[in-house]
């Protein structure tokens, strides 16, 4: 049976090195002998001492096989090699003086050429690997010059910093040329770590960039490669943000080092994002009831595509459910996250169901059949420009296609269904605010309805995310891309922002701690979102990250409010008593209720409604029910129409593209 190609040569390469190993054995000793023996002592006995020579460099070959001496490739030598060099130097000495004494009682060879030997054994045992690790580096080196490299600054002394230096210069494909390190406190100032010089403090680094430019080298980015506390991380990104704004330079960072799973992701820098400049500090979560409310369970997600749903989805997978049903009315998004799951979720069950929650037949189908102990329902229409110029569509989904889950949910004796809510629920100036805040009274009433259902009804309300779908951050980067201008609707508008993993593990708790508390019933679970953010400093950080100058560079420009948006969102009313909860990052509020059979009279009232194309009605019915909605001038217009109109029609340009986040 023939050998393959790469199998022969690893072979041809084994044995080359044992071959190696009993030459350089045979060479040290005689080199021993040599040394400690003039002339006339060593030709008398030539042949006996070739001999030995060669006995020697057959057990030197020998350890070196059984300590694992050639096992370590020779192009990334190090100190595990020469601690092995070291083990079968030792060994193969040891055992050479046994057999010696053995067979001649130790005559003929002087006894402290024994250690000159070995020393002798670890030098020519090592020096061949060191000269070739050196010979490929400067190979390679020299080979990564003739390709374009970007000239990098790293930020922080530290062990990332001296790993990524390590790694940048093994692999000439890293791309980068590290021209300093910069200390922020400048305590290591003056000193070197992988050849580099370590430069200080980071108030200093604007003059430091100078420097380099006088001298011909021009910087191009900054890499983050510490890992401070979370207050630390956010004012050294701050910082940094300006800088690299300042001086047209990508603003990229190191991989956490207890994150990598191997070298190679040492040199895979990402870009700074956004998300980065939250100065949020990670919340500790009680993964012990998250993990009991999912695990072993059969768990359905309603808008499972989306930018909320699929994150559940993923956070979903990883705690073990015994089912997990994702439910979408959109093909391709529904494809989209079945097709991840089997890449990276292979051993959950699962079923990737097209279904849309206005059909009541098809959502009452899919829960009789895989009967799911825990709901998330996070399928709604969230764009408030889109529900803003059609309500009958938001209302319809969002709060029609939310009964339709709930009452599906309590007739197959689900443990929870978990509602996601939003900020623009409270005191809601848009048709999709309102609507959401319909669903979280349909949500509570079920919930303080305890006699006719064991279901416990979660609604969790945060504000805007950053990165789902119609995101402002994709608009702004879209923006800037094309050179500008980024357009901010008002100058003093702010929202509230958390990354979309961190709000879907708040809802998981959130869930959980519902669940664990069933004395808690008819509250709302709000989100502690920290300290609201003003769009236009958003827009300002994101031009900088380009490496532009807001302004500068790139235009801001204010386009003024759209009909139905506010200045400022609110997560809670002042009529909502508001209480603190033991988990953190999660508060409840408690707003008026209304009984379960008035919200079921109304929303069969808005199903006739909408069924026969009664926006007037439907909006006056919605203005009725949620008190606190204070319609824009085109809701208004729409409540006063006479009714028989075609279903919504539209009013003016619909804009997707929104500045809130969401």
């Amino acid at each position: 049976m023939s050998l393959s190609r790469p199998h022969t040569r690893m072979l041809l390469v084994r044995g080359a090195a044992l071959f190696h190993d009993i030459i350089m054995g045979t060479i040290a000793f005689l080199l021993s002998l040599v040394l400690r023996l003039d002339f006339d002592g060593l030709m008398p006995h030539l042949v006996e001492y070739i001999v030995a020579s060669l006995m020697f460099g057959i057990i030197v070959s020998a350890f070196g096989f059984l300590l694992g001496m050639n096992r370590g490739v020779w192009r990334y030598a190090s100190l595990p090699d020469l601690v092995a060099i070291v083990k079968a130097a030792t060994a193969s000495v040891l055992l050479f003086i046994a057999i010696h004494f053995f067979l001649v009682r130790l005559d003929g060879i002087p006894r402290s050429s024994i250690i000159v030997v070995w020393a002798f054994l670890i030098v020519l045992l090592g020096g061949p690997r060191v000269a070739y690790r050196v010979y490929r580096n400067e190979r390679d080196t020299h080979r990564g010059k003739a390709k374009a490299k970007k000239r990098a600054l790293l930020i922080g002394a530290g062990d990332a910093a001296d790993l990524f230096l390590k790694v940048i210069k093994e692999r000439s494909s890293a791309g980068f040329e590290v021209l300093a390190i910069i200390d922020e406190r400048g305590r290591r100032a003056g000193r070197f770590i992988q050849g580099v010089p370590v430069k200080g403090p980071l108030e200093m680094l604007g003059t430091i960039i100078e420097d380099f430019h006088i001298r011909g080298l021009e910087v191009d980015a900054l890499i983050v490669a510490q890992s401070a506390d979370a207050n630390q991380a956010h004012e050294l990104l701050v910082q940094l943000v300006a800088v690299a704004g300042q001086y047209h330079l990508e603003l990229l960072r190191l991989p956490n080092l207890l994150e990598m799973r191997s070298l190679d992701q040492a040199v895979e820098v990402q870009p700074v994002k956004v998300e980065d400049l939250l100065q949020r500090p990670p919340v500790k979560l009680d993964m012990k009831s998250i993990a009991a409310m999912i695990s072993d369970k059969s768990v359905l997600i309603t808008g499972a595509g989306g930018s909320i749903g699929s994150e559940l989805v993923r956070q979903v997978a990883r705690l073990k459910p015994r089912n997990l049903v994702l439910l979408d009315a959109n093909e391709y998004l529904l494809y989209s996250i079945d097709m991840e799951m089997a890449r990276d979720f292979r051993d959950v069950p699962r079923h990737a169901l097209l279904c849309n929650v206005r059909e009541r037949e098809s959502v009452f189908q899919v829960m009789e059949t895989h009967r799911p102990e825990v709901v998330f329902h996070a399928a709604a229409l969230k764009h408030v420009p889109i529900v803003e110029a059609q309500p009958l569509q938001g209302l319809f989904t969002n709060a029609i296609g939310t009964r339709h889950v709930a009452e599906a949910a309590i007739k197959v004796n689900a443990q929870a269904v978990v509602l996601v809510s939003t900020d623009k629920a409270v005191n809601s100036t848009n048709a999709m605010g309102a609507t959401k805040r319909l669903a979280e009274m349909f949500c509570q009433a079920m919930d303080l309805d305890a006699d006719a259902t064991e279901t416990r009804f979660v609604t969790v309300r945060f504000g805007n995310v950053l990165g789902s779908s119609g995101s402002v951050v994709p608009l702004f980067e879209r923006q800037i891309k094309a050179g500008g201008p980024v357009t901010v609707t008002h100058p003093e508008i702010e929202r509230y922002f958390m990354t979309i993993p961190e709000a879907c593990l708040l809802v998981m708790q959130a869930a959980a701690y519902g669940l664990n508390h069933r004395g808690e019933r008819g509250r709302i679970f709000v989100l502690d979102m920290g300290a609201p953010v003003k769009i236009v400093d958003l827009a300002r950080n994101l031009i900088r990250l380009s490496g532009l100058r807001p302004e500068l560079d790139i235009k801001i420009v204010y386009t003024g409010l759209r009909p139905g948006e506010k200045l400022y969102e609110e997560l809670f009313s002042t009529g909502e008593a508001l209480k603190q909860t033991n988990a953190e990052g999660i508060l409840t509020a408690s707003p008026r209720a209304i009984e379960g059979a008035l919200i079921i009279r109304i929303f069969d009232e808005l199903r006739r409604m909408i069924e026969t194309n009664n926006v007037s009605g439907a909006l006056r019915l919605l203005k009725a029910t949620v008190s606190d909605f204070n319609p824009g001038e085109e809701i208004q217009s729409m409540m006063d129409m006479d009714h028989g109109l075609p279903l919504d029609p539209p009013r003016r340009p619909i804009t997707i593209a929104r500045q809130d986040g969401e």
